[in-house]
């Protein structure tokens, strides 16, 4: 009798532990979606302050989600911004400090193979990942092309920047040049065959976001949403600049054009979740990769003082917002968070593996933002411009700035300065040495970079085609 209980009792709970592991099998990974703006202003997005260019659908992320306003990504140019958010780390550690030079016969003129990407940890487990836009990760075909990168598709262009008209794009193969200008004439590449377009590219762009979640609406899917608007050059159509009859000015009207086609590819995707009611199991994440180049294209970062290149907040504190219908609540996040925390916390929510030999330096945001974790995600948000040899630190709310070879050292309270206007190096020099230490300690696991960029190329030219050491 005693046996015949025991062996009952073992079935119940054999079959109760297997229900759990089969319950917990059927629960479906989250799908991920990371939209990223190329050169928008700070200001620019109607959940920071924008009152001439609305942008509802963008705001719709933010105010269903969480708004970061101390968001900020690992550079202030666009491709090692890039390098930093698709792996994770600072992209000093591997030498990518430079917007890489458009060389398809260069397999080192981009991202090092011994970085995983945040594709290659996806697809490890079982993600159908896609990148549609710019990449700028490289156009050596076998090295850097995005399905060589954990990428299972890609739609979009290999180099920095293009045009937006269709007419405009009379280069058909990509690997048959060898200079960013004729990059941005080329056709649109589908995987590995050019295509030729029929619409404005953004929305070709925003189109084919949504063929992509249709398609893959029944399962785990990761699609990074790279538009390249609105980076230069300045295009948009009169569907669009129609729109801001209140604009006088021709390149900020233009500029704004571009950001509401932009906007209105968001909300269309927005829209087809709902629709494939996959929205409630979709986390969304949306940022610019780098400050807007106000005097270029007429953008603009408010409070924050200089833009996209700059060392200061105008650089590199951008526009950023966190959407995860049911499970993150609608809240606005004031500690400092970076891009570099898009990979650590996907990683933690889909199990997907990272390298051990080159750790993550971000970190899982959805503690921090559910509020079961009080404390901030980083005491310290770093940048390195090697080649102007500018510096600076943030720790809490002091930032230290050096440049002019470390002569210069300027600290300022970003809590009460966020236009980085009141210097208080004088003031406060055991705080400026304190920040410097903790700089000096990190700046010490960089290495230089690995390859030239798009500056010598130009000072190649002005210098008479002299020789330039890396």
């Amino acid at each position: 009798m005693k046996l015949l209980y025991f062996l009952i009792l073992s079935f119940i709970i054999v079959g109760f532990n297997w229900a759990k592991v089969e319950a917990k099998s059927k629960i479906k990974k989250p799908n991920l979606i990371v939209i990223m703006a190329d050169d928008l202003g700070y200001a620019d997005v109607g959940f920071n302050g924008s009152t001439d260019i609305p942008t509802p659908n963008i705001d719709r992320i933010a105010n269903e989600g969480v708004k970061f306003t101390n968001g900020y990504t690992s550079y202030s140019v666009c491709s090692p911004s890039r390098a930093g958010f698709l792996t994770g780390r600072y992209q000093q550690r591997f030498g990518f400090e430079r917007n890489p030079q458009y060389q398809p016969n260069d397999p080192n003129m981009g991202l090092t193979t011994e970085e995983m990407t945040i594709a290659e940890s996806l697809a490890k487990v079982a993600y159908k990942t896609s990148i549609i836009g710019k990449w700028h990760m490289g156009a050596h075909k076998e090295t850097h092309h995005p399905l060589n990168r954990g990428f299972n598709e890609f739609y979009g262009h290999l180099g920095g920047g293009h045009r937006y008209f269709p007419e405009e794009l009379t280069i058909q193969d990509s690997y048959a040049i060898a200079s960013e200008a004729e990059s941005y004439r080329t056709w649109i590449m589908r995987n590995h065959t050019p295509e030729k377009t029929e619409k404005y590219l953004t929305d070709e762009f925003s189109d084919e976001a949504l063929s992509f979640v249709e398609r893959h609406a029944n399962e785990p899917f990761f699609l990074f949403l790279s538009y390249n608007a609105p980076h230069g050059p300045l295009q948009a159509t009169e569907e669009y600049l129609a729109r801001f009859p209140h604009i006088n000015d021709t390149k900020r009207k233009t500029y704004a054009a571009m950001v509401s086609a932009l906007d209105d590819g968001v909300g269309r995707v927005l829209n087809k979740l709902e629709e494939l009611g996959i929205d409630d199991n979709t986390l969304i994440v949306f940022l610019s990769d780098n400050g807007g180049p106000e005097t270029k294209n007429a953008s603009e970062n408010g409070p924050l003082r200089e833009g996209k290149s700059s060392h200061y907040e105008g650089g590199y504190r951008v526009p950023f917002a966190l959407r995860w219908k049911g499970k993150v609540k609608p809240s606005i996040y004031d500690f400092p968070v970076s891009a570099l925390d898009i990979f650590a916390t996907i990683s933690r929510l889909t199990d997907s593996p990272v390298s051990k030999e080159r750790p993550l330096d971000g970190v899982n945001l959805i503690p921090y933002v559910t509020g079961k974790n009080k404390k901030a995600p980083h005491q310290n948000i770093y940048l390195r411009k090697f080649d102007q040899q500018r510096y600076c630190v943030r720790d809490g709310n002091y930032k230290l700035v050096m440049h002019n070879k470390g002569k210069t050292k300027e600290l300022y309270n970003l809590s009460t300065d966020i236009g980085e206007q009141n210097n208080l190096a004088a003031q406060m020099p055991e705080k400026v040495k304190e920040l410097e230490t903790i700089l000096n300690e990190w700046t010490a696991q960089l290495i230089d970079p690995t390859f030239l960029g798009l500056i010598h190329t130009e000072a190649w030219k002005k210098r008479g085609k002299k020789s330039i050491k890396k």
